[in-house]
Formats: C-alpha cells, structure tokens, sequence
C-alpha cells in the first residue's frame, strides 16, 4: 500500500478555525469533503518548513507560532496517510484558494457541522476536547 505523509494547519485567528472544502475528487471518499489545509513534503524540507510553503501555496497566507499538535495515521482505500498536524497563527482574515473548492472560518464549536475526510476526523475531536 502506498503511504502518503503530509502536513497539516490548524489555522486559527481570534478563536475561528479555518477549514477548506476539497475540489471534486476521482476519489469519491475525498471529494468535497472538508480538512485542515497543508499538503506533502518536499524532498529536504522539515515539517516546518513545507507547512508555511503549503499554506502560502493554498491560500496566500502568512503563518506564525508553529506548535506540533498531533500526528494522525488513517489508511484510506488506496493509500495510508501520515498527517503531522500543528496548531499555527494567522493575523490575516483573507485568502486566496488555490486548492480548495470553498473554504470558511469556523468556530470550535461548529466544527462537527462539516463534512471532514476520514483522517481529519480526529484533530477534530482533538481540538473539541
């Protein structure tokens, strides 16, 4: 099975969550559901690194106060995906989507109104708790 390892933001900004809805997917367990944005590594980057690349890429977005918060392992159908999620900072309020269908500030509370991938379920829950 091949294994897939990323990183992902929990981007938050005056106790609002940013969460993105994905495009329509040949994958239909993914398509349109929501996650935390972020995406792989690249060959030499450190976690850090490739998540303020990721949410410039994704959003045009600035990040700051990088803190690790969990790692999430899921096998989905095709592939098992490693997720190093961090809890980061955001004085910013727009973005750009470059990657995402949609995507809204949330507060915590509201989080479970979504429709989130399989393995975004858990920082969910994490956050919640």
């Amino acid at each position: 099975m091949k294994k897939v390892e990323v990183v992902a933001a929990i981007i938050n900004n005056n106790g609002n969550i940013l969460c993105c809805q994905r495009e329509v997917n040949k994958l239909a367990y993914l398509s349109e559901k929501w996650e935390f944005p972020g995406g792989k590594l690249e060959e030499g980057e450190t976690r850090e690194e490739a998540l303020v690349r990721e949410i410039d890429e994704e959003l045009e977005m600035v990040i700051s106060n990088i803190e690790f918060a969990l790692t999430v392992v899921h096998k989905y159908e095709d592939f098992e995906l490693t997720m190093h999620t961090y809890k980061v900072s955001t004085t910013q309020t727009k973005f750009k989507l470059h990657a995402h269908k949609e995507a809204i500030w949330s507060p915590l509370e509201k989080l479970n109104k979504y429709d989130w991938a399989a393995a975004d379920l858990p920082i969910v829950e994490y956050l919640q708790n």
